[in-house]
């Protein structure tokens, strides 16, 4: 039976109690799981289809629980060699969480999260979000058949995930502030309208997130990685890779974990000021500012997790501009043909940034994760790239345009 655990004073509360901080302290929570209680090996898992629940022993959710899945997880892990030569370096590989049903990681979690919420009796469910999460939650909420509600800061929200939360049916209310205080608000009404909160401070959901970790070990024949670089937001993604590695090696799955190594906007980068700092907290930015709106966040809920990822994995935090994450974004479309949007990009940028000032040698096996598809916000494409060129029909026209 899973626990849930306070990473900051240790209390364990039931996993039945639909609570999302310690009542004690207020502290973080965190999903344990005995280990010595699974019985899998190797074999039993590569003899599945590939998704979240082809790791099903390492889930929290209850034998006979309805699970709610659109066949998430099982995304691609290519080998970039277009970018390995670009970059001068041994071996790089990019796990493509686009791929996922909604265009997003979120999805992972999401699987986990509504079922989690399902088993708990909740009948409406409900987030703060910069688009992906909302998008995500929309579409598990209409498989499930419960009441959706998201709250997105008015105004600063790519159309794409939008046009997502829209469509799946979400009752979908802009609020005037930005994500910080729409998680505030959503949490509130989460505690007097009995609305189940599912932002990546629900520890449940944090385990469906941590398959991205079970997957590219899976993927690459169970040979860990030197190294695997995430975009960093909201700090729920780097910390849940983060568990689920050291869920696999204290199982027995690896025998060594690699180095975290987590990425954020400038002007959206508390967690690297903090690392920079050598601060066990953050200081909140009250107005983040970025173009890559999916990390677009000041006071990320989980950055105390996230800072532990980097300091027991001897990672790293580092800033990139908005001009580095565009260059980023451009490189991964037009060497390798994967389309990401701008927060995913950043983890290239992040590598790209590393390599030039030496702290990445050019030798190492590395992972960069990108999380959401290029089409979650096509604003951000077409208000820094070239623009379409118009003319007549004439192939005299086509063919000067040709030679230019």
């Amino acid at each position: 039976m899973p626990e849930l655990r306070c990473i900051n004073c240790g209390r364990k509360h039931r996993p039945d109690e639909r609570i999302y901080t310690c009542p004690a302290c207020n502290g973080l929570l965190e999903v344990t799981i005995d280990l010595d209680k699974i019985s899998v090996n190797k074999s039993d898992i590569e003899n599945r289809k590939p998704g979240v629940w082809r790791y099903r022993e390492f889930l929290p959710v209850k034998e006979g629980s309805k699970i709610i899945t659109l066949e998430e997880g099982g995304t691609p892990l290519y080998r970039a060699k277009n970018l390995e030569k670009e970059l001068g370096i041994k071996e790089l590989y990019i796990k493509n969480e686009g791929a996922n049903p909604s265009g997003s990681f979120k999805d992972r979690g999401m699987t986990v999260g509504v079922s989690k919420a399902i088993e708990l009796g909740a009948t409406s469910v409900g987030c703060a979000s910069t688009g992906n999460t909302s998008a995500s939650l929309a579409a598990y909420a209409g498989k499930a058949g419960i009441k959706c509600i998201v709250l997105l800061p008015a105004g600063k929200i790519a159309i794409g995930k939008l046009a997502q939360a829209v469509l799946h049916g979400a009752l979908v209310v802009g609020i005037r502030g930005n994500f910080d205080i729409a998680l505030k608000l959503i949490r509130e009404a989460g505690e007097k309208l009995n609305i189940y909160l599912l932002n990546s401070i629900n520890p449940w959901r944090l385990e469906g997130q941590k398959t991205q970790g079970y997957e590219i070990l899976d993927q690459m024949s169970w040979e860990v990685p030197d190294r695997i670089i995430v975009p960093v937001g909201n700090c729920g993604n780097i910390s849940s890779i983060w568990k689920g590695l050291k869920e696999f090696r204290e199982y027995g799955f690896c025998d060594t974990l690699p180095i975290m190594t987590g990425i954020q906007a400038e002007g959206a980068a508390p967690v690297v000021h903090a690392f920079e700092n050598r601060r066990e907290d953050i200081t909140p930015i009250g107005d983040p500012d970025t173009l890559a709106t999916a990390i677009r966040i000041g006071a990320p809920v989980n950055a105390p997790k996230a800072l532990t990822a980097l300091k027991e994995s001897k990672g790293l935090a580092k800033a990139v501009t908005d001009e580095e994450i565009i260059s980023a974004q451009k490189l991964i479309a037009r060497k390798e043909g994967i389309g990401v949007e701008p927060a995913s990009a950043s983890s290239i940028a992040g590598l790209i940034k590393l390599l030039d000032n030496g702290t990445i040698q050019r030798d190492e096996r590395i992972v960069c994760i990108t999380t959401g598809h290029a089409l979650k916000d096509p604003e951000a494409i077409f208000n820094n790239y070239e623009k379409p060129v118009e003319i007549d029909p004439d192939i005299n026209v086509l063919k000067d345009l040709l030679r230019s």
